[in-house]
């Protein structure tokens, strides 16, 4: 099949290297595991650009290489009982400034703490605005078992956010004199 779209490296680049280190950095939780990850993607999609049949198709490959590879580095480095917040103020230096809120920040780690499978789910859904159809083809799983990620990730980061958020929320009513 002929096709008139013609893909341009350095444009690609520039129009997805934010998506591809957000989704490797949401899915890891490190900032420098991220920016290899997004490398290694882009060295990748460089390999394989004459595969490209359109803008649409390289950023579908794009998001599914990134979840792939990301996946790849959490099972490399999986440390169970460990908090990934923790360990990457401690070994990365994230500063608070770098995150867009305290409340986010906390959403954040709990996010970081779902299971894999339903933390790319979530972070495909919610961040990258795809529908399950979309997140199934990316991740490429059965759509019902993309769903059961998508409804008990939100159950239990609810229930996380539930439990865990009641301490922000009690010092912020203290702070404003509620």
């Amino acid at each position: 099949m002929a096709h008139d779209w013609q893909p341009d490296f350095e444009q690609l680049v520039d129009e997805h290297q934010s998506m591809v280190f957000s989704l490797g950095w949401r899915m890891t939780g490190d900032r420098g595991l991220a920016e290899e990850i997004a490398q290694d993607v882009f060295l990748e999609l460089d390999r394989n650009l004459g595969r490209m049949e359109s803008a649409a198709h390289a950023c579908f490959w794009l998001r599914r290489v990134t979840m792939s590879r990301s996946a790849d580095a959490m099972r490399r480095r999986r440390v169970r009982g460990l908090d990934l917040w923790v360990e990457m103020e401690e070994r990365h230096g994230m500063r608070v400034e770098e995150r867009t809120s305290p409340l986010g920040a906390r959403v954040e780690q709990l996010l970081a703490t779902l299971p894999e499978a339903q933390r790319a789910a979530l972070v495909l859904r919610y961040q990258e605005e795809m529908t399950p159809e979309e997140i199934a083809d990316t991740l490429g799983a059965p759509l019902a078992t993309v769903k059961s990620h998508l409804q008990r990730g939100l159950k239990l980061l609810r229930a996380k956010a539930a439990s865990h958020l009641k301490e922000y929320v009690r010092v912020k009513e203290q702070a404003s004199g509620i």
